[in-house]
């Protein structure tokens, strides 16, 4: 590491603290010799731009220094460029920090950047359809998501999110446990090691990379690593809520329940579209896609893996 550029939103957590902690991190890398600075950001458009311009100036690592969401729409740019992703955790969830047993303490943090190893890693790659009907692609890192839990994102993408953090989560996905129609889509793969693709009714659909998202949910999808240039897909053919309930239960208690109608298997292309209307009166609701907890559009969607995509910092002590 020779030039990094530490990405933030001075407006994210609203605490002076936070800021001394940032120039604290900046101060460990400087002393390490490395040209290092804080770069705040607007918007996540802004936080874009400041990423194409640090990697423009020279920067090998780019620091996402906030959440899941944050290191997602950094990603965007940092991928397939010759520039680092480093992690300082400053988000709610931090699944990905979770994942790579990167320390809390953002000072720590900083730290083990310094004796971190470069690795290259396949990322996921979405294409959908934005809220406007016009097409979109996203990278993501951790997980993407069709049908119930893109539904949350989507209620929350107002700015409840920002006001209410983990609090508005857990409050909109109680009043989704009752009030989801849990609408069935069609997905469309082919599994690890079959030439013959596989078309599956599903109120839920997950494509997971990484393998400890901490917090409740611990080890969503069993299987599921970063140093694999597949996903592990987790299919809800089922509508009953209690089964969502006793696969969310599993992974709290690490157990390694077999759920009936939840099924998991590898792939590299998962395709996803609207049923066909069973008669003229069904009416056909939007159903949502999301990534690491963004909230992206609507299908149609198709999510594949992208190889040799992107080199991420992590503890040199941490295997992916």
């Amino acid at each position: 590491m020779r030039k990094a550029a530490l990405l933030y939103n001075p407006d994210s957590g609203g605490s002076k603290q936070r800021q001394r902690e940032l120039e604290s991190a900046v101060d460990v890398l400087k002393n390490a010799g490395v040209d290092a600075g804080l770069v705040p950001t607007k918007s996540p458009h802004h936080a874009l731009e400041e990423t194409r311009l640090a990697i423009d100036s020279g920067c090998d690592t780019i620091f996402a220094c906030g959440g899941d969401g944050t290191i997602h729409n950094i990603a965007q740019v940092v991928a397939n460029s010759p520039a680092a992703l480093a992690i300082l955790p400053l988000g709610t969830a931090n699944a990905l920090a979770h994942d790579l047993n990167v320390p809390f303490n953002v000072v720590a943090a900083a730290k083990a950047s310094l004796h971190a190893v470069p690795r290259r890693i396949a990322l996921g790659r979405v294409f959908f359809s934005d809220l406007k009907g016009k097409p979109g692609m996203r990278y993501f890192i951790v997980a993407a998501g069709v049908g119930v839990d893109a539904h949350l994102f989507y209620k929350l993408h107002t700015g409840a999110k920002q006001r209410m953090g983990m609090g508005a989560y857990y409050a909109k996905a109680w009043h989704l446990w009752f009030s989801y129609p849990m609408t069935r889509f069609a997905a469309e793969y082919t599994a690890e090691g079959s030439n013959k693709s596989r078309r599956v009714d599903v109120t839920e659909l997950m494509a997971i990379r990484i393998r400890n998202f901490g917090g409740i949910l611990q080890e969503l999808a069993p299987g599921a690593s970063l140093d694999r240039n597949d996903m592990r897909l987790v299919f809800c053919r089922t509508a009953n809520r209690l089964a969502y309930l006793a696969y969310v239960t599993r992974g709290l208690l690490r157990l390694h329940w077999s759920i009936p109608g939840i099924d998991l298997d590898h792939s590299t292309k998962v395709s996803c579209a609207y049923r066909q209307p069973s008669g003229a009166s069904e009416e056909q609701r939007k159903i949502y896609v999301e990534a690491d907890g963004e909230l992206l559009g609507t299908l149609p969607a198709e999510i594949t893996v992208v190889p040799d995509a992107l080199t991420l910092l992590a503890p040199a002590n941490q295997a992916i």
